[in-house]
């Protein structure tokens, strides 16, 4: 923003320059430089070290040591010992001392010696010094005594008190100075920390972003693009008595395009757009917050009609009054009720919209959500099959694609990835392309590109015992039959014991998208899900720790189902789920004790349940496990055409669903096709 300011209110190229104004930032109109306040403060620093040091003896003389002073002492050829200040002792020497050690110097006339000293001694003790001096003179005629001289330094005692003085001085002056200048412009002041940080988006800025490089959000564009209409053409609407909208809250799941949506409304449409998050408000001083969004909102009226964009607004519209910490007057809390009262308070703000995004609806304040600040709730949800195939038209516009290359069949294997993940699956696809040295992403890449998403990084150099491996082949085997086997578990795309990620094998599904889930639906599931460690325990007779991510899966399914769903007979219809967040910040439980006991023991009746379900099935086809995971162990990788020949064709799915296998001498050299892992 302020490069387009910048630039905007500079000198035009074809304007005439006045030769009269200054051309440099240090030059009177007269055409002569000024001197600048840097070399002041140069000068005077320099006059300060000067000071310090004038008037000192510019020939300093030698520093002696101890035995040299015992020596002088003994040989009778020190005059006088002057103690300066307790610190420093000048020895002067006699002339018999002179004529020893220094023969070129003569004493001053009328006196015995020099009038500057010979040598200096710097003492440390004083009653030491004055021992040793004495002890060195013992026997002696004419012993030397110790005089005490006071200096005063005068210039070192004016500076001491003129320089702080100085330096306060000085503090003020640029301070001062930046005052100044931070009444003007410059975010980066710290007398600027009350002003808001929003982006200015408006005509003079280019945004790349349209309606047209969004995709699979059709209904939420619908309401979006009608907002933009409405700032377009505002009498369409204001002809019939109907009023601008004050706010759009753009609520869904991470990476579905809420914030993409809000570029492109930027893009689109001919009016200001401020752009900020939630966290901007945020401040560790006390009132910052309010005074920001006071200072957006008069920006907002100067160049209404405009919008308004707060991303992450659950930064700063948490519900008031939940957190027993902070208690109800925190900074936060008042940047909220400033945000309220802006934009719905006793004041108007015609012609100024505020846009917001966030995936934690649930936490907003009530008072935020209500119909005359945030009058529309757009949910942006997780693309269905057209969506993705739709996402994936607008992210391959500028790859260079083979001719195998099919966004339908990537629009299947691709269930419950947002738009975000679509994007990430088309940049990993072109990655590996390349460091293949490809001219061209194919089908392969792009799969590829899905199973380093879903599962991690293939590690095919992790060291495993034989027995180990035997082990996760029977594990992974066993998710496969009963899935295979189950009317409303998911079809089997594809089965790797290959390590991938953290996990020691993987399996990969083509799961329904379905709206509603049954009881019996969500009962196969955990079958399936539980089938890994079923088989462990019918072909070893013992179980491992390979089988926590699914213990965990399933424990979580069933209290979901047991205290959510109301899907059990003894709990009954009941839902312990509170959509407004609110138990979160509870002491107590809402149900009692003994409910809690019933829950305890229905979840674990469940799971059990379903485990010896799961053995159950496998006991019957243990032949058929049996050979698929021996084959997965010679493979390494096997697909779901492979289960249809062991166990026969699944009834309840179509094969033309499931993606086919490469050739065997293809999959040593690359991984496989992959749907999307339950």
């Amino acid at each position: 923003m302020s490069k387009q300011e910048t630039n905007g209110a500079g000198p035009q190229q074809n304007q005439p320059v006045d030769p009269n104004q200054p051309t440099q930032p240090n030059q009177n109109p007269n055409g002569k430089r000024r001197v600048g306040f840097m070399w002041v403060y140069a000068f005077l620093a320099i006059a300060l070290i000067g000071l310090q040091f004038f008037g000192r003896d510019a020939t300093p003389r030698e520093e002696i040591t101890k035995g040299k002073l015992i020596e002088l002492l003994k040989g009778q050829a020190v005059e006088k010992i002057e103690l300066v200040n307790h610190e420093d002792a000048e020895i002067y020497l006699n002339q018999k001392g002179l004529s020893l050690y220094f023969p070129d110097v003569q004493p001053v006339a009328g006196s015995k010696t020099t009038a500057t000293p010979s040598y200096t001694y710097k003492i440390g003790s004083l009653d030491r010094f004055e021992e040793t001096v004495e002890e060195s003179q013992q026997g002696l005629p004419n012993p030397v005594y110790i005089t005490n001289v006071r200096r005063n330094n005068w210039v070192s005692d004016i500076l001491a008190w003129i320089v702080p003085f100085g330096l306060l001085i000085v503090f003020y002056i640029i301070l001062m100075r930046g005052m100044g200048r931070s009444m003007g412009s410059g975010p980066g002041s710290i007398f600027n920390i009350g002003k808001s940080r929003a982006q200015l988006y408006d005509k003079n800025t280019n945004v790349n972003v349209t309606f047209k490089d969004v995709a699979g959000l059709e209904e939420a564009k619908v309401e979006i693009m009608e907002v933009v209409d409405f700032l377009k053409n505002p009498e369409k609407y204001t002809k019939l008595g109907g009023k601008i909208p004050k706010g759009v809250l753009l609520v869904g799941p991470p990476g579905t395009g809420k914030t993409l949506l809000a570029k492109s409304v930027a893009g689109e449409a001919n009016v200001p757009f401020f752009s900020l998050s939630g966290s901007d408000f945020v401040e560790m001083f006390v009132g910052v917050g309010a005074s920001r969004v006071r200072d957006l909102f008069n920006n907002a009226k100067a160049k209404a009609p405009c919008i308004i964009f707060i991303d992450e607004i659950d930064a700063i519209g948490r519900a008031r009054g939940k957190s027993a910490i902070t208690g109800g007057n925190d900074e936060r809390e008042s940047t909220l009720n400033q945000l309220l009262t802006e934009m719905d308070g006793f004041g108007t703000n015609s012609g100024v919209i505020v846009l917001a995004a966030t995936n934690r609806a649930d936490i907003l304040d009530k008072a935020l959500l209500r119909a005359g600040r945030f009058d529309r709730q757009i949910y942006v949800e997780l693309p269905d099959i057209v969506g993705r195939k739709e996402i994936f038209e607008v992210h391959m516009r500028n790859l260079k694609l083979d001719t195998d290359v099919d966004k339908d069949f990537l629009a299947k294997q691709t269930p419950g990835f947002s738009g975000a993940d679509i994007a990430n699956v088309c940049n990993e696809a072109a990655l590996m392309a390349a460091r293949k040295g490809k001219d061209l992403i194919s089908k392969q890449d792009f799969l590829d590109a899905v199973d380093r998403i879903i599962g991690g990084l293939e590690k095919k150099n992790k060291i495993i015992t034989a027995e180990e491996k035997k082990v996760i082949a029977f594990h992974e085997a066993g998710h496969a039959t009963t899935s295979w086997l189950l009317q409303y578990a998911h079809p089997l795309v594809k089965v790797t014991i290959v390590p991938r990620g953290k996990s020691l094998g993987a399996a990969w599904y083509l799961p329904e998208e379905r709206q509603i889930t049954t009881k019996e639906q969500m009962y196969h599931e955990m079958i399936a899900t539980l089938g890994g460690r079923a088989a462990e325990q019918v072909v070893f007779g013992q179980i491992s720790t390979g089988a926590l991510s699914d213990l965990e899966k399933v424990t979580k399914q069933a209290f979901a189902m047991v205290t959510y769903y109301g899907l059990d007979d003894e709990i009954g219809n009941l839902s312990y789920y509170d959509s407004t967040g609110q138990q979160d910040y509870s002491f107590t439980k809402p149900y009692s004790e003994k409910t809690a006991e019933t829950i305890d023991k229905e979840v674990s009746k469940m799971v059990e349940q379903a485990y010896q379900e799961a053995i159950k099935i496998l006991t019957e086809h243990r032949d058929g496990l049996t050979q698929l995971a021996n084959k997965l162990i010679d493979e390494e990788v096997i697909f779901g055409e492979d289960l249809e020949v062991i166990f026969g064709k699944r009834p309840w799915g179509s094969k033309e669903e499931l993606p086919k296998a490469e050739p065997v001498a293809q999959v040593a050299e690359a991984e496989q096709e992959t749907g999307t892992k339950a």
